[in-house]
């Protein structure tokens, strides 16, 4: 049951990297929950396991996403430009299609060492998001505290955007995990607070569904962008400066383009039979 793994981030948002591609390594919820946690196991914000791609697809490997209680998730913007880093190097080829439960994710090795991922299209629709009914994505009624009127988009997992004027006068931790419960949400959401410091510039920290305060969200930072765009407060392609560094975002309507560093930790081999099946 001893097995490889990668420790690697993209900005800080780290990832436990296990291969399947050879066989299943029974990595059930429980199992990846208590490999997922800080304390007791290697800890991250999310756990992926690469899979074979499906049969007769074009994808180079299915890549599975869950959080760190164990549950699935659509879309990881940060993991997918880390697993990308891996398959380029194994194939040689500077491109990676990546095949998620939200569709396929086509990634680019950069020359600079960044990766670019083409994260499909912004969903728009309350359906999409989804939401609870039938509302105005571009402002919703919701508000708790100093936040209100977010807007919605779906990257492949649902996110609401506050736009605030002082990012740092906003209690993340508090708001966040309060928002992302609220029934507005039937399957909760990634919370998103950003500031605009110029056309081409933003600020955002994101409360992600499950996993928390993370130091960088890819996902989140092309929601923010594409939130921001359709307010008239920014251009389509702008700088967004998370905890853990710096995303260059390009809304490519109705495609988001997503570029930045990628790293790895470290790498190391578990014994799967000390965690729970």
């Amino acid at each position: 049951m001893t097995t490889p793994f990668l420790k690697m981030h993209g900005c800080g948002n780290d990832f436990v990297v296990l291969d399947e591609r050879a066989g299943a390594l029974g990595l059930s919820p429980a199992r990846v929950a208590a490999i997922a946690d800080r304390r007791t196991g290697i800890g991250c914000d999310q756990f992926i396991a690469l899979e074979p791609p499906p049969p007769g697809s074009n994808a180079d490997a299915f890549m599975r996403i869950r959080n760190p209680d164990g549950s699935e998730a659509g879309a990881c913007g940060n993991a997918t430009r880390c697993v990308a880093t891996l398959l380029s190097a194994e194939t040689g080829r500077a491109h990676a299609t990546i095949r998620t439960i939200a569709g396929d994710l086509r990634a680019e090795q950069r020359a600079d060492g960044r990766v670019t991922v083409d994260m499909g299209p912004a969903r728009l629709s309350w359906q999409d998001i989804p939401l609870a009914g039938p509302m105005d994505t571009l402002h919703l009624d919701l508000a708790l505290g100093p936040v209100s009127d977010p807007a919605a988009a779906s990257m492949g997992n649902p996110h609401a955007t506050f736009f605030v004027a002082d990012l740092a006068a906003i209690d993340v931790a508090t708001l966040g995990p309060r928002l992302e419960h609220d029934p507005i949400f039937p399957e909760r959401a990634n919370i998103g607070f950003a500031q605009v410091l110029a056309p081409d510039r933003m600020r955002l920290r994101v409360w992600e569904r499950e996993a928390g305060l993370t130091r960088a969200c890819g996902s989140g930072a092309c929601a923010a962008l594409v939130n921001a765009v359709r307010r008239g407060l920014m251009g389509p392609r702008a700088t967004i400066v998370v905890d853990g560094g710096e995303l260059e975002i390009d809304y490519r309507a109705p495609n988001v383009l997503m570029t930045g560093p990628v790293a790895v930790a470290f790498r190391g081999t578990i014994d799967l039979s000390a965690y729970p099946a």
